[in-house]
Formats: C-alpha cells, structure tokens, sequence
C-alpha cells in the first residue's frame, strides 16, 4: 500500500510555518504498515495543487492533504481536488449545519466565508470536525482515495486518530504493521558507522538506515509484517547484529537521550560532577539539568571565558592562556578539588566566532575528566562559539563524559 502526503499553503514554502503535520502522518500511516513514498509541498495556487494530487493518484494508493481547506480566498485545496478527479463541489448541509454550531456555541456569528468550508467535491465522505471549523473529506478516485483535512496541527490529528485511520483500515484491509527502533549514538561521525554496518544497510527487510544530527547520528531499523511481536522479533535480531559490529557507541534506543543517560550513570554510581565550560557558553550545563538527575548530581558549575577562568583558577600561569591539553587537565583538577565533586571536568577551547566547523579554521577543543584516582583527555578539532559548534562539542563531551564512567 503505498501513500503520498501533500502539504499545501505558501507559508509553509515561506519557512513561515516549520512542518509538524507531515511526520506525525508519516509516523502514523507507517504504524499501518502503508509505505510513505513521497512528501510534496506545495503553495495556495489552485493549478499547482491540482496537479500536484493528480500525479500522486496515479503513482499512489492513498494520498492525503493538509491545509487549505479554511475559509479564506488562497484556501483552495476543495477546487483541486474537486479538479484533479473531475467533479463539481456541492454544498453538505449537515457540515454547514455543523459549522453553524460550532460558531453558536462560541457566541459567534457565522460569516458568509465560512460557509465556504461546506462545499465538497459531490462524491466525497465528509469528516466532521468538532474540534474547529474546517470540515475534512474523503474522495474515492478509481482505486484509489484522496483525503483532505485541516492544517491546524490539533485539528488534523484528532481527525486522523478518529476518523482517518479507521477509515484506511477498514477500506484497505491493512493487516501488516511497521515497527520502527533507533539506536542512540553521540560523538562518531555517520561515515564511520557506514563503514561498520554498510552491508547491513542494504537489507530490505528489515531495513537500516542513518539519520545524521550535530554531533550525533542515529541508526534507524524498521520492520514491516503481518503482526507486532514478528516485527519486534525482527527488530531484535538486526540490532543484535549491528551492536555486534559498533560496540559501545550505541548510547540508547529511540527516546533516550545521551544526557539523560550519563546523568542516570552518575546517579547510579552516586558520584557527583564539577564542570568548567568555556567555549560551550552554558550548553552542556543546560542539557546536563534539564536531564532526570541533573540537578541530584551536577554538584558545581562554571561557565566562563578561557581567559576569566584563569585568572580565577590558575592565577600563578602567566597569560595569555591558550587552550591546550594542559590547561584542560589543570582546570578539571581544579574544579574538582575547589567542588568537592567526585568527578571534574573541564571544557576548553577556541572562542573565537570565526572559527568551527564548516570554515576555513576547525579549532580545537579539548575535554578533560578527571577523579582522584586518573584523568583523561581528549581533544576534538571542532573550535569556535557558533551554536553549531556549541551543539557538537556539547554531543562530544557528554559522550566522553559516559565513556569515562562506563
């Protein structure tokens, strides 16, 4: 079974809007074992819609709109649609007479632009929505259906859990479902898992697939069949497999966060942290928190320039002081003695604005950990104080950080 989601409004190609309604519909058609094979986004322009639907009927089973359905003059999906499977739209009754309720009970009177909403093309299903204004419907074309509902985030997943869904699963028989599972990795770059799994990627059945982000990548295994426990059985051998081949670098599955990972690690351990940031502004303090036990185990935090922390930590170093191997081990030294932390930890590095990754100059950056007993060190050429560059030292030092206490 295979399905198209278009969605439609000119703030969306404006970046005006940042589109939540494409996954959450992909995330649920796929639950339903219906396979996504195209996402198209397309403006309020009657001619482009339309034929925007009427090539996804013909290389698809079901499709399914959002926005342009409210009662404003660019709201012009009804004509498409009406368009793109040769009918006329005609007026319901009974959604007008929904419409109208819905205005009396907010004390508000019906303008003649709402009743627009009212107008569906002759043959189609219509979806009450009694949750806003915009009334969806439901178009069988041939073999295939196109269905249209509101843009309003709240309003398209009620009727998609109420209406659409059991629609799709009585009308198509669906049967087979689709597991997805995401192994957490942090601080590795995608090239290197490539080339550790590559041949696993090229499984159709389950299938895997990588999914970069600053600092981080995850590994995404999906399994389609006829029930969940062989779904979930399926998932468990591949990602048997791939933990066999990248080790320790998978951190967690699916909502974990690495964060929230090497915060439960600490707490377990009881052992508590005294952290120094330089280059990080804060970053790695403000995810170290908002994690589980963040607050039960970050015993002290300093968040300063290289050059402040200096002159408050090395005062017998003479400056200017530089980031180095060096300077980290003797500031993690000292943020664990000053806290009395059972863990210190220092990160420093280039703060110059012009210099991080993607230009011409990568920096340095260098993470020291250190207890009572040891102390290690690691340096990453990622510099600079962009949020790019925040955002990857920041992934990199919580990996060290979990590597350390593993």
């Amino acid at each position: 079974m295979k399905a198209e989601i278009v969605m439609i409004g000119t703030e969306l190609l404006l970046g005006q809007i940042v589109d939540t309604n494409a996954s959450y519909l992909a995330r649920h058609l796929a639950d339903l074992g219906i396979d996504i094979f195209r996402k198209t986004t397309v403006g309020d322009n009657e001619y482009r819609i339309t034929k925007t639907i009427k090539k996804a009927l013909d290389r698809c089973d079901i499709v399914i709109t959002s926005g342009g359905i409210g009662p404003t003059v660019d709201d012009k999906t009804r004509e498409s649609v009406a368009g793109a499977t040769d009918q006329k739209l005609v007026l319901n009754k009974d959604l007008l007479e929904q419409i109208k309720r819905f205005f009396e009970r907010r004390g508000i009177e019906l303008g003649e632009n709402n009743k627009k909403q009212a107008y569906v093309p002759e043959s189609a299903i219509p979806i009450e929505n009694p949750v806003g204004t915009a009334p969806g419907f439901i178009v069988e074309h041939k073999n295939a259906c196109v269905i249209s509902m509101p843009g309003v985030p709240r309003e398209l997943y009620y009727l998609t859990e109420k209406t659409v869904l059991p629609y799709l699963k009585k009308k198509f028989g669906l049967k087979d479902v689709i597991k997805i599972r995401q192994l957490r990795t942090a601080g590795t770059g995608e090239s290197n898992i490539d080339r550790l799994i590559d041949d696993l990627e090229e499984s159709t059945n389950p299938t895997v697939g990588l999914a970069a982000h600053p600092g981080s990548v995850d590994i995404r295994i999906s399994a389609k069949t006829e029930n969940e426990v062989t779904a979930i059985r399926m998932l468990d051998e591949m990602e048997k497999k791939i933990r066999e081949r990248v080790g320790d670098i998978v951190f967690g599955v699916d909502d974990d966060t690495i964060e929230k990972v090497v915060t439960n690690l600490l707490k377990d351990n009881n052992l508590s942290l005294g952290l120094l940031e330089t280059n990080t502004g804060g970053v790695f303090t403000s995810r170290f928190t908002e994690a589980g036990n963040g607050f039960n185990t970050l015993k002290f935090s300093m968040v300063q320039s290289l050059a402040d922390c200096a002159k408050k930590l090395l005062p017998d170093v003479p400056g200017p002081i530089a980031a180095t191997e060096k300077v980290a081990e003797k500031l993690a030294r000292k943020i664990q003695k000053q806290s009395g932390a059972d863990i210190g930890m220092a990160i420093v590095g280039d703060e110059d604005p012009d210099v991080g990754p993607f230009k011409k100059i990568s920096g340095n950056t260098y993470i020291s950990i250190c207890s009572d007993s040891d102390i290690q060190t690691a340096n990453i050429q990622i510099g600079g104080i962009t949020r790019d560059a925040r955002t990857r030292i920041t992934c990199y030092a919580f990996e060290k950080l979990r590597r350390y206490l593993i």
